[in-house]
């Protein structure tokens, strides 16, 4: 496959050394250009990863190679102090809930200006079990916790607020791709998600993120509006571009600004796993969605919006990287040097 290697930001840098079994997790040193890119980037934007627990950013984000296991016990700090990582995705609690205390312990790890996107829990939003042995007896059946305020209320939010407090950002409901026949169709998803947020507690900033382009309709666009809460433009196969996005959900009316930026457009899941592993340079800069998503931030910043951008390993190759190379055009674009091709208004 064809690809291209991240240029060395670092200089020359030494295989990486195995951590010892114990003692805190370092940060990487970080050259100065990114202190000075982080200083110039708009004050109500946040950038992040999807997670942090990967032994690949050695020399990245972190100061060697850790065991992941150890990096998910104790590598946020380390994390948190990168100039450009204001953010992350936490993505284990869209597979079980988070108990409050776990929130708690994420949210002393890191500055008070930092933020967290967290993922509810799937059951929130699966309507239909998938057919996949890890459901067990559940696969294929209807499930009764689909867009049920009060099972979200008790077990996802109540839990993430107590935890996280002023540290959680958005709080993400993510409908992964579906049948959207066995959702009733586009019309009775908006309209059961409309009832659905509206009987959420008020006061976190929720997100949706569709995965099924045929849902972003005007129902749901109104959905949402109605109730304060953002679409979460997310770049992955098979979605309209990050701007179509802007504006079929009439972002000029939300809260915030919430992007994810997931997968390669060219790839599949497993094929960026395999592919991209172990996340230590990008493979395949794709500079389309890097000026889609500088657009979509000067954007909002036009509207005064907070931002949350979060990016995954299996967009380019390295997370971490790719949120370099990002925040550089941003600040080019802010600058107004070299803007992205096309109006940042349009």
């Amino acid at each position: 496959m064809p690809g291209q290697d991240q240029l060395d930001l670092f200089g020359g840098a030494p295989t990486p050394v195995a951590a010892p079994a114990r003692g805190p997790v370092t940060a990487a040193p970080q050259p100065p250009e990114l202190a000075r890119l982080a200083a110039q980037l708009p004050d109500e934007l946040r950038l992040g990863t999807s997670s942090w627990a990967f032994p690949g950013w050695a020399d990245i984000v972190y100061d060697r190679a850790y065991p992941q296991q150890r990096l998910s016990r104790a590598g946020l700090r380390a994390y948190a102090a990168h100039p450009l990582l204001r953010a992350v995705g936490i993505d284990r609690s869209y597979y079980a809930p988070l108990a409050a205390a776990e929130f708690a312990a994420y949210a002393a790890e890191v500055p008070a200006e930092f933020r967290f996107l967290v993922k509810a829990h799937e059951a929130c939003t699966i309507a239909v079990y998938p057919r996949h042995a890890h459901y067990g007896a559940l696969r294929g059946q209807p499930n009764p916790r689909f867009l049920d305020p009060a099972y979200a209320t008790e077990q996802v939010i109540g839990p993430t607020i107590e935890g996280l407090g002023d540290r959680l950002g958005p709080l993400l409901f993510q409908f992964s791709p579906s049948d959207v026949e066995a959702l009733g169709g586009p019309r009775w998803f908006a309209e059961r998600l409309h009832g659905f947020l509206s009987a959420l507690p008020r006061g976190p900033l929720y997100a949706v993120e569709l995965r099924n382009r045929e849902l972003l309709t005007g129902a749901y666009r109104d959905a949402l509006a109605s109730t304060g809460v953002c679409h979460c433009i997310n770049v992955y196969p098979g979605m309209p571009n990050p701007m179509q996005q802007f504006e079929r959900a009439h972002h000029d009316q939300a809260p915030a600004l919430v992007s994810r930026w997931m997968l390669h457009p060219r790839m599949t899941w497993e094929q960026a796993e395999q592919g991209y592993a172990p996340f230590d340079r990008i493979i395949d800069a794709d500079e389309e969605r890097r000026a889609d998503l500088v657009r979509l931030c000067l954007r909002g910043e036009q509207l005064g919006l907070p931002m949350h951008f979060i990016v995954n390993n299996n967009a380019e190759g390295s997370s971490p990287l790719t949120i370099v190379e990002l925040a550089r055009r941003i600040v080019t674009a802010r600058a107004g040097d070299a803007l992205p091709a096309g109006s940042p208004t349009s």
